[in-house]
């Protein structure tokens, strides 16, 4: 079993806060981390069981009188009305770690979380592994910086050849793919995933008549992963309306399919592309709906460059949210094709992050850094994400960095 590295972040919320609420999509891991994390005296209890959560919804009270705190409640989202009994028992009894939730679609936790615990829940966000996580890696793994610092601390965990990262990519993070590792039963465990995620997450939260247009939404998302967003292309491709191509699109982001990475602008500046980038959240399921029956195949294919730079990107928000922070990470691209593929901001600072499929980066991938410096903001120590054998310096004020580090 691997360990994660949100389970120290677990610990710490639950000596500071009554409630825990960790989200992200079915099947990677959050009850399980949940089961790593608890004490001895620590009830559970899930609402996939339907008698269970027949009673959390017609009869809040006596849901909280039967199953008594310290205690996990899975799939929370199923029961909105236990809520505001938590926020009484919490504001009764003034007792920090009281409730561990879980929920796998956001579009249902958020306003009630925000309505009825305001100031007593944290909450935070778990993907599939990392690859620090399955490379042993979980306690040691930092919020990625392109800074010297960070590389330094980081030089430990070497570089990836390049068929091993397309191997991860194509097997992707969520913890039963991993566990089946073979082709056969990986593309098994991903086509059942995505019909359990339409029959029961889609139909809980949109009237989808047509199973076969929101899978053929799916795909034409997952084949413009790392591209930016276009309503009317997907829309079209798939044979919908623009208000419906939106529609969809806001449920995969909400129930954790999809990121949509927001450009980074000023009013200093008038003239930046302000439509989002769209990044699968997890690579294997972006391969298996893009037909890819291999690594070896993706590597050489089409979408070989936007899949490895999702990777790379969905690697870095892990860094962050798998400790518990919020990541304030964009990308920049202005009206005259200048483009920053991540732009992190911290500190009052702006960070610029390249990624490329070479193992030779030259100065020429940082070409578009100093665009920055319009923004009115500090502009930090810039890299290059890449397949090199090990960091090097590009410049004074870049690094090139293996994609094995982070």
């Amino acid at each position: 079993m691997y360990k994660r590295t949100l389970e120290k972040t677990v610990e710490e919320i639950s000596k500071a806060f009554p409630v825990l609420l960790i989200t992200g999509p079915r099947q990677v891991g959050k009850t399980t981390l949940l089961e790593m994390c608890k004490e001895n005296h620590r009830g559970y209890v899930t609402l996939d069981d339907l008698d269970v959560r027949q009673m959390a919804q017609n009869d809040p009270g006596l849901f909280i009188q039967t199953y008594k705190a310290p205690l996990i409640i899975d799939e929370v989202q199923y029961a909105p009305n236990l809520f505001s009994y938590i926020k009484m028992a919490v504001d009764k009894h003034k007792k920090e770690g009281m409730y561990w939730l879980t929920g796998s679609q956001k579009f249902h936790l958020m306003k009630g979380i925000t309505e009825s615990l305001a100031g007593r829940v944290a909450i935070v966000d778990l993907l599939g592994f990392s690859q620090s996580e399955i490379n042993g890696n979980a306690q040691k793994q930092m919020p990625f910086m392109p800074t010297k610092e960070w590389i330094e601390k980081n030089r430990f965990k070497g570089s990836k050849p390049v068929m091993d990262v397309y191997n991860q990519i194509w097997r992707g993070s969520y913890p039963k793919a991993i566990q089946y590792a073979d082709k056969k039963t990986s593309g098994r465990f991903y086509s059942s995933y995505i019909q359990t995620y339409i029959n029961r997450d889609v139909k809980d939260s949109l009237n989808v008549s047509d199973n076969t247009a929101f899978y053929n939404f799916i795909s034409a998302v997952a084949a413009r992963t790392g591209q930016l967003l276009n309503y009317s292309d997907i829309a079209r491709d798939v044979g919908i309306d623009v208000k419906t191509s939106k529609s969809w699109l806001s449920v995969l982001e909400t129930s954790g399919l999809v990121y949509l990475l927001r450009p980074y602008y000023s009013n200093v500046t008038k003239r930046l592309v302000k439509a989002p980038k769209v990044y699968f959240l997890d690579t294997g399921l972006c391969a298996y709906l893009t037909r890819w029956v291999d690594p070896e195949s993706l590597e050489k294919g089409a979408m070989s460059g936007a899949i490895l730079e999702t990777y790379m990107f969905i690697e870095i928000l892990k860094s962050y949210w798998h400790n518990g922070l919020d990541a304030h990470v964009y990308y920049y691209r202005d009206a005259d094709q200048k483009e920053i593929d991540l732009v992190i901001e911290t500190g009052g600072a702006l960070y610029p992050v390249e990624f490329k499929k070479t193992a030779t980066p030259s100065m020429s991938a940082a070409k578009h850094f100093s665009v920055l410096e319009r923004l009115g903001k500090p502009v930090g120590h810039g890299a290059v994400i890449c397949l090199r054998e090990d960091a090097i310096p590009l410049s004074r004020d870049v690094d090139a960095i293996p994609v094995g580090y982070i």
